[in-house]
């Protein structure tokens, strides 16, 4: 094999391959074999059929390219090594002149690692919001925790928002029951919305021992569409009780003794999750004042590689709840052409953040080993809720394993980045990383 290589753009190379014909009868030896297992001949045995049946019954052509579709991968491997490029995405081939008997001549355009020129990181300096806490936002935390110690008290009155109720349904349209239309003894927040449309609204006024009927769409069954006359009866009424905000609401509901040590708690709660989410923003900026500092440069392939993967996992979310593009598109406002846009600029801005950190991480010699790997492995089969060895050995099938080991690696290049970059807030204060060192330990913790 010979090859030539071409430099499209800093991000793109053209290598041109020669492969002479006696270096292809391996994979033609392979593509009879192959073939031959899968045609049928009368008076040969499945697998014992001539080369000369085979390019009769089959064609020379076929098995000339199904070699080529063999030998031409092989090749390209052969030439990147030989030229030591670093390439990523999948190759665009174009078979040039290939005859049977004569040498194969193609082109692979594939998109290359650029050379890119890093920033010192102790260079670099962030800015983010100072961190604010109203009062509000832990009134809100207390509240919430108040209502998880809710009580419910039957009343002698009739129903109002708030109030949870006892009731019985029965639906029908044009006086005939709705199959599953009837329900008896359900209990239901008045004026949560989760049942019936119009049910809410009908509720209130009702007392214990009441009955009235509304009118509904009904939105699945063979009822579908149609409007149904819904017959409510209320059983019981009660009304939530909310526990006093006190010292024994403190002891009740949390380890501390006091009112104020619970708030206490809230607030260092609040302001750790803040903490975290400021170093979030602290890292954004880094790495856009980083990318910009380099000039890293988009490979296109790649770009679009990820644009269509992440426009099909858009796909197959909306249908998954049952929309189709068409509808969210019509809901958001926008044409399919703005999503494409808007998928661009978000690939291409983290095509770039994946190059820069790969460069880092070869800079800083980083290596990633198994016990890291195995956690992050961990880490994702909880959230996909698998088993850890059945979600690695889907991996590993699909060849994704190696993007995983990937990630894990620049997510080390760029925590050894954050710890040399100046963080501060708008009033000029230093922003440490304890917070996110202090939730880090936390979760990993949590997986042991």
């Amino acid at each position: 094999m010979k090859s030539t290589v071409e430099t499209l753009s800093p991000t793109r190379v053209r290598l041109a391959i020669e492969v002479p014909f006696v270096e292809l009868e391996p994979s033609l030896r392979k593509a009879y074999r192959e073939i031959g297992q899968q045609v049928q001949v009368p008076g040969f045995r499945r697998g014992k059929v001539p080369s000369a049946v085979i390019d009769q019954r089959v064609g020379r052509g076929t098995v000339l390219n199904e070699a080529i579709q063999e030998a031409i991968p092989q090749n390209i491997l052969a030439a990147v090594r030989e030229h030591d490029l670093k390439t990523l995405g999948r190759p665009e081939v174009d078979i040039t002149e290939f005859n049977d008997g004569d040498s194969l001549n193609f082109t692979a355009e594939v998109d290359v690692r650029p050379e890119i020129t890093l920033p010192d990181p102790a260079t670099i300096e962030v800015t983010v919001d100072e961190i604010e806490i109203a009062d509000s936002e832990i009134d809100d935390q207390v509240g919430s925790l108040r209502e998880r110690f809710a009580t419910l008290k039957t009343v002698e009155r009739a129903a109002q928002e708030g109030d949870f109720v006892q009731i019985d349904l029965n639906a029908t349209v044009d006086g005939e029951e709705v199959p599953g239309g009837s329900a008896s003894n359900i209990s239901h927040e008045v004026g949560s919305k989760q049942l019936l449309p119009g049910l809410d609204e009908a509720l209130v006024g009702l007392a214990a021992g009441d009955s009235t009927t509304f009118t509904t769409q009904l939105v699945g069954g063979d009822y579908a569409g149609r409007d149904a006359d819904v017959a409510v009866t209320v059983r019981t009424v009660k009304e939530k009780e909310l526990p006093e905000l006190d010292d024994d609401f403190a002891q009740m509901a949390s380890e501390f003794d006091t009112i104020e040590e619970l708030r206490g708690d809230l607030r260092e709660r609040v302001t750790r999750g803040k903490q975290v989410e400021q170093i979030y923003a602290a890292r954004d900026k880094a790495l856009e004042q980083m990318v910009a500092a380099a000039e890293v440069p988009a490979p296109e392939g790649v770009v679009k590689e990820e644009v269509e993967s992440r426009k099909a996992a858009m796909v197959d979310q909306l249908e998954r709840i049952g929309a189709s593009l068409e509808e969210y598109l019509a809901a958001e406002e926008k044409t399919e052409e703005q999503i494409d846009a808007e998928l661009t600029e978000a690939a291409t801005d983290g095509v770039k953040i994946q190059l820069l950190l790969d460069t880092l991480a070869d800079a800083e010699d980083v290596q990633v080993s198994d016990d890291e790997f195995g956690h992050e492995i961990v880490h994702r089969a909880q959230r996909a809720g698998m088993a850890p060895q059945q979600y690695y050995d889907q991996l590993a099938r699909s060849g994704a394993a190696a993007a995983v080991f990937g990630d894990v690696r620049r997510g080390k290049a760029l925590a050894a980045v954050m710890e040399k970059i100046k963080i501060k807030d708008a009033a000029g204060n230093e922003v440490s990383l304890d917070a996110l060192r202090a939730q880090n330990e936390a979760e990993h913790d949590h997986q042991h």
